[in-house]
């Protein structure tokens, strides 16, 4: 195990579910649904601006990468649907259009966001296809990955050793 903690995200704002692989977890460390979703919850308590957050009551399931709610040692992959995904289906389907659905653009950057420039690196002309990933809804995936990391921190600190079955091997800290 060589300490270092990383993840990935994918999915849209908008899209059927955000998920996150994490690697660099060690075997051995507790984690469950039920406690992600209690960070996840605190998150949707509504602080800021915006009201989404107030109304959304996202849960996360984990893939892979827990047995027992015990951590495995491999990557951890966590999945949180969109509940709202049938009213964005058509708008952000995989596929393609269903015929004659509407496939309005979107081509004014929103100011101070990422949109203009996500446009220009990826080269795309309708804008939806960069705000979708760079939208404060995308962030629901964030308060999960948050929640493994303080897990193995605080187990971690607590041995001052990463946990890896046998009683042989230590790593300082």
């Amino acid at each position: 195990m060589s300490g270092v903690f990383r993840f990935l995200t994918a999915g849209e704002s908008h899209g059927e579910a955000l998920v996150a692989v994490i690697d660099g977890v060690p075997a051995g460390l507790p984690l469950t649904e039920g406690h992600i979703n209690e960070d996840l919850a605190r998150r949707q308590r509504g602080y800021g601006r915006g009201w989404r957050m107030k109304i959304e009551r996202d849960q996360v399931h984990i893939l892979s990468g827990v047995r027992w709610g015990s951590t495995l040692g491999g990557p951890i992959t966590l999945q949180i649907a969109n509940r709202d995904w049938e009213n964005w289906k058509s708008t952000m389907s995989v596929g393609p259009p269903e015929p004659g659905a509407a496939q309005k653009q979107i081509t004014r950057p929103r100011p101070g966001h990422a949109d203009l420039a996500g446009a220009m690196k990826y080269g795309h002309r309708d804008i939806r296809n960069v705000l979708e990933r760079s939208s404060a809804r995308e962030v629901r995936v964030s308060p999960p990955v948050s929640s493994s990391w303080t897990t193995m921190r605080t187990a971690r600190r607590a041995t001052r050793r990463w946990p890896t079955g046998s009683s042989s091997t230590a790593s300082s800290s």
